[in-house]
């Protein structure tokens, strides 16, 4: 198997049981499982993607939305190239933590990490609680890539994520091929000196 070009990292965040497993499973797996378990700290998937002729490997992380589960979460932030903030489009107070989430991720993630704010649930419209329009003025407001989505119909799921791909790989494109960060370990070929007051 050929080394990828391009090795890109996602987060999914954003409240508990606003569909972020669901989303993935989607657009993994191409399914939907309405009952499954809260996901507990973070599980992952690989995608291999092909982006103008080139093997794109991209990692997505679920992070879990329960506060208990924060710290743990935010330590695989750093070096991600996208986060998804996701919110349930029935529910409000999943909307109105979007700008804490979106603080964790320009606090912690590098600061070219491409946003995305979905909005779950599409399938469920008539209960919305969120308009189309305030979502999109407040993406718009934070420079946000914006998206509603629907996990239980795959209505917009495989579009938006081929969007973040194309957007992380049109950014990455411009500043070269990305690799894995090595670790360079520096020593010092002199003998230590003896009886060092240090």
């Amino acid at each position: 198997m050929t080394t990828p070009a391009f090795n890109f990292k996602f987060i999914i965040v954003g409240n508990s049981a606003v569909g972020k497993s669901c989303l993935l499973l989607r657009f993994d797996e191409d399914r939907f499982q309405p009952i499954h378990d809260v996901t507990v700290g973070v599980t992952f998937s690989i995608k291999m993607l092909q982006m103008d002729g080139k093997d794109v490997k991209v990692q997505i992380w679920d992070t879990a939305g329960q506060e208990i589960f924060r710290s743990i979460t935010r330590s695989y932030y750093r070096d991600s190239n996208c986060a998804i903030i996701v919110y349930d489009i029935t529910d409000r107070t999943s909307f109105d933590k979007v700008g804490d989430w979106i603080r964790d991720v320009r606090n912690l993630a590098p600061p070219e990490c491409q946003l995305v704010l979905v909005g779950n649930k599409l399938d469920l419209a008539s209960s919305r609680a969120i308009s189309t329009s305030e979502a999109q003025d407040f993406a718009d407001q934070h420079n946000l890539i914006f998206f509603e989505a629907s996990a239980a119909t795959g209505e917009n799921v495989q579009k938006l994520f081929n969007e973040c791909v194309s957007a992380v790989f049109n950014k990455a494109k411009n500043n070269g091929p990305s690799t894995p960060k090595q670790t360079v370990v520096v020593t010092d070929s002199e003998k230590p000196k003896q009886n060092c007051p240090c």
